[in-house]
């Protein structure tokens, strides 16, 4: 392991310990973080499969970078926002998202329309970036409001790839938050490509480094182990919360997947990193942890039939969501009525007559 990487759990199975990152958890609740890996793949396995066959537009998937997803999540707290790219399905599941939700906003049924405020999970950013201005901006917010350091703090977290750390929105968002002694995190999930672009072509050093210019402390994680993440980006949102300014997080993991359901990872990608990879996988060397604690094959095996069902109950309510009526795109755009939009929703509505007087 790269001395700078902090991990906790081997790809073997064994727990180690990192001085600056304690973490005290029980058998319990690693078996609770397991069900999450297992459940977010089959969520995450079920969405490709929809893609594949025509009842999704596309879908990002999630495959190897399941710890970093829930570590990360199973971090954050009640009064942390969260602002995701639009591969955070596990930090979704984790916050208490339905699935559905996420689902339906690929199935082009919504407006990628669910409440930000409801789980503190804002909505899916596609132009790549951006949340992470948003993310601090709002983060300054919490800042203005005096709740920081004391027991109403709450930080802000950012999720992006390592394709973003290149876009001029993350790094401007890294400069205010510096300047600004920020309370947030920022999460990048290093997958090792950018689309079809390696990591070395993007950045001569490692990317948590990238923060040292900018004011702040950067630290890099094993992404494929769900304690290290979750160790990290605890420590990581209390410092911001008590005051203590930014954290730029780098989980080193992997895409195993495709970049979405319209590319070919095989076109750019050598299949040796990805069978070197596999065997890092995130959910193994949780599960070696467990069987050497003493968990037996029941308790794996009701986790998988739970995820199945959860996945087919996915597929049956995705299959039933309704298109929606022509005029809900005029819906959700503004909080107040505003006159461009009654406009332009009475000019498609007289569109859509016209399509009728003329049967």
């Amino acid at each position: 392991m790269d001395d700078s990487m902090v991990q906790l759990l081997t790809p073997s199975g064994e727990r180690v310990e990192h001085p600056e990152y304690p973490l005290l958890i029980s058998d319990d609740e690693i078996r609770s973080l397991y069900r999450d890996l297992v459940v977010v793949r089959r969520i995450d396995s079920e969405a490709v499969a929809l893609a594949r066959q025509g009842e999704l537009g596309l879908w990002t998937s999630l495959l190897g970078q399941e710890a970093a997803q829930v570590g990360s999540g199973r971090a954050v707290g009640d009064l942390d926002a969260v602002f995701p790219s639009y591969r955070e399905h596990g930090v979704a599941y984790c916050r208490g998202m339905d699935p559905l939700d996420v689902v339906a906003m690929w199935r082009g049924v919504n407006h990628g329309g669910w409440d930000p405020a409801r789980h503190n999970f804002f909505l899916y950013t596609i132009v790549i970036g951006t949340q992470a201005l948003h993310a601090t901006g709002y983060a300054m917010g919490m800042q203005r409001d005096g709740v920081i350091g004391t027991d109403k703090a709450g930080a802000t977290i950012a999720y992006f790839g390592d394709g973003a750390t290149s876009q001029g929105d993350v790094n401007e968002a890294f400069v205010f938050a510096g300047a600004c002694h920020a309370p947030i995190v920022f999460f990048c999930q290093n997958n090792q490509w950018a689309i079809s672009e390696p990591q070395e072509r993007q950045s001569r050093i490692p990317l948590y480094r990238r923060a040292e210019g900018f004011g702040f402390p950067g630290v890099r994680v094993d992404g494929n182990d769900v304690l290290a993440c979750l160790a990290v980006t605890r420590k990581a949102l209390a410092d911001a919360r008590s005051g203590q300014g930014p954290t730029l997080v780098e989980a080193f993991t992997y895409r195993m997947g495709a970049h979405t359901t319209s590319d070919d990872p095989t076109r750019y990608r050598a299949k040796d990193d990805v069978e070197a990879w596999r065997r890092r996988d995130p959910i193994e060397r949780v599960r070696a942890y467990l069987t050497a604690a003493g968990t037996g094959e029941d308790f794996f095996d009701e986790v998988e039939a739970d995820a199945a069902k959860i996945g087919a109950e996915l597929r049956r309510r995705c299959l039933e969501l309704p298109d929606p009526v022509p005029s809900a795109m005029f819906e959700h755009v503004y909080a107040e009525p505003h006159a461009l939009i009654e406009s332009e929703r009475a000019q498609h509505a007289a569109y859509l007559d016209g399509f009728a007087a003329g049967e």
